[in-house]
């Protein structure tokens, strides 16, 4: 390998990095800086509209306790349970009957708690005003108007009437999957006229217990606003509040997997803000509010989204609710547009298969069927300069002290043969997005966590849980973390090693061969090692990958010892 196909391959290298920078880092078109948009305290606390009032007692009490604690409306469909809390009308507690916690436990996703456990995670409804009249609070007890349980066919009410004469009612009900539906009514049996501005609201005490904390997820807020799409991470409302206005859109409040969502009336001006004080808050309240004369009804309606991020199933609430951008919910970056058809094929290869894992195989099948072309072209180049290894080391014998002729000589020879030294490059190059597209796919994909494949691989979306240090297995030992290489990095890196055996030997002077050779040897070592933390689905994907090739590559080399 001359001078040339170094430097080509350093490009390569800076290539790779910039693409990395590209992918793993939002967009100006998706994601709006709320740098500008934010408002501190004061800000939030000058409008004209009056400041939600949530008092909320935190005990760290148990959640079986906490749950027994207040008198309860209990809801259930196919893939979610869980209850109304009477005292404040809170939706606290939402189990996730589909998704386990860990991988071979039994015990359920519990997503939504009580707020006085420690892992208090919340979502209310209600009305603010300016007013001395009370409204229901965090501490108001409901009454139950009709059934007392929730399922998709049959809504519940729940009432509350003030010494005032107003009367405050709330209608829950719930589809067949994550969507709550929530109509507030106001009838308002006083002399007075009342300006109400209907608010939405979701406290959490604490970070979630699985977040990731991973530069290259989102988790946190994502509010969406009219055209724009703005996300704000834990740590950013650790230092300082926000807050956007619109017409249209969504606040989500998300983790690596689930989200709990506010969903305003579409059409009406309302504001988004967001705050950390003793506990997180995403908070909606529409700004117009309405004016309430004696005698009169006032009815509001808000949804929410509470649940897990199903990729398919928010494509049809976007549709279903209308909302643009939805799907970002699920941000996979400036790589959108493969990811996006990646999932549909592994979908499709998954529901042919019923495995994830033969689905991946089946995906490094076509890619390398689609690239095969190019991925041809190369290798035969590769291959007629390990052909021209006589004329190349006559060249160097010939032209010794003069390098600069030996690479004009060079040159020419790769001309006249029809060579392209920099042509190895070329096939990586193009499918560098596709890797780091199937990484990121892995990584936010619901569907691949706790996917199985074969034997001890029991989730693709984790790294391999083998080890060669205690025999992958064989022995009664465990080895620390930094030691856990498991049995796909290691098929990666031999496959990797007896790919670059076959592969052309470079060319060049007898030093640089020297340390070439020595970067070929150590780099699958280095890869084992760095890569063996990945999600196994993507190391199942290289080492099919390196295995085609290496097919690939022997049939070629045979074709041209044959020819020769």
């Amino acid at each position: 390998m001359d001078l040339k196909n170094i430097i080509a391959a350093i490009v390569l290298s800076a290539a790779v990095i910039v693409l990395y920078g590209l992918f793993f880092s939002p967009t100006q078109e998706q994601i709006n800086s709320l740098n500008n948009k934010s408002l501190e305290n004061s800000a939030i606390e000058d409008s004209d509209t009056p400041k939600i009032e949530e008092t909320l007692e935190v005990k760290n009490i148990s959640r079986e306790t906490a749950i027994k604690e207040n008198k309860r409306i209990f809801f259930e469909n196919g893939f979610i349970n869980g209850s109304v809390s009477l005292k404040g009308g809170i939706i606290d507690d939402l189990e996730l009957k589909t998704y386990n916690q860990t991988l071979g436990s039994t015990e359920k996703i519990k997503l939504l708690n009580p707020i006085s456990t420690y892992s208090g995670y919340t979502f209310n409804t209600g009305w603010a005003t300016k007013s001395d009249i009370l409204t229901p609070n965090s501490e108001t007890i409901w009454n139950i108007d009709g059934p007392a349980k929730l399922t998709p066919n049959n809504p519940i009410k729940i009432f509350y009437e003030n010494e005032d004469k107003v009367r405050f009612e709330r209608t829950i009900s719930i589809d067949e999957k994550y969507l709550f539906s929530i109509k507030q009514t106001l009838i308002n049996k006083s002399n007075e006229t009342i300006k109400f501005y209907p608010y939405a609201i979701i406290n959490r005490n604490n970070l979630p217990s699985d977040l990731t904390d991973f530069y290259i997820l989102h988790e946190g807020y994502t509010l969406i606003s009219g055209d724009n799409l703005e996300e704000v991470d834990y740590d950013d409302v650790d230092e300082k509040n926000y807050s956007t206005e619109g017409s249209t859109g969504v606040l989500i409040q998300g983790d690596k997997y689930w989200m709990t969502s506010i969903i305003p009336e579409q059409g009406r001006k309302f504001r988004f803000d967001l705050n950390y004080k003793d506990k997180y808050k995403a908070s909606y309240i529409d700004l117009k509010g309405y004016e309430s004369r004696p005698n009169t009804v006032i009815e509001h309606s808000v949804q929410s989204l509470i649940g897990a991020k199903e990729i398919e199933q928010i494509n049809k609430y976007k549709e279903e609710l209308n909302i643009e951008k939805l799907d970002l919910i699920v941000n996979y970056g400036v790589l959108y547009f493969i990811i996006v058809p990646m999932h549909k094929i592994l979908s499709y290869f998954f529901n042919f298969t019923g495995n994830y894992g033969y689905a991946i195989i089946l995906l490094t099948i076509l890619v390398r069927v689609v690239f095969f072309p190019l991925n041809q072209y190369s290798m035969k180049s590769m291959g007629k300069m390990k052909s021209l290894g006589p004329e190349i080391d006559n060249l160097k014998t010939r032209f010794k002290d003069d390098k600069q002729q030996l690479q004009r000589e060079m040159m020419k020879l790769y001309k006249v043969n029809g060579v392209n030294p920099a042509s190895s490059c070329f096939p990586i190059l193009i499918q560098i997005p596709i890797f780091f597209s199937l990484y990121k796919l892995l990584l936010l994909d619901l569907s691949m966590r706790h996917s199985p494949f074969v034997w001890v691989w029991q989730d693709l979306s984790a790294k391999d849980p083998l080890t060669i240090f205690n025999l992958f297995g064989l022995l009664p030992f465990s080895v620390p973390s930094f030691l856990e290489i498991g049995l796909l990095p290691v098929l990666m890196g031999s496959s990797m090693w007896l790919q670059m055996k076959l592969s052309p030997q470079p060319s060049g002077s007898d030093e640089m061969q020297k340390m070439q050779k020595k970067i070929f040897m150590f780099m699958p070592l280095f890869l084992t090692v760095i890569l063996s933390p990945f999600a196994a689905g993507l190391i199942l994907y290289w080492v099919c990958t390196n295995i085609l090739t290496i097919i690939q590559q022997y049939i070629i080399n045979r074709s041209i010892t044959v020819k020769s």
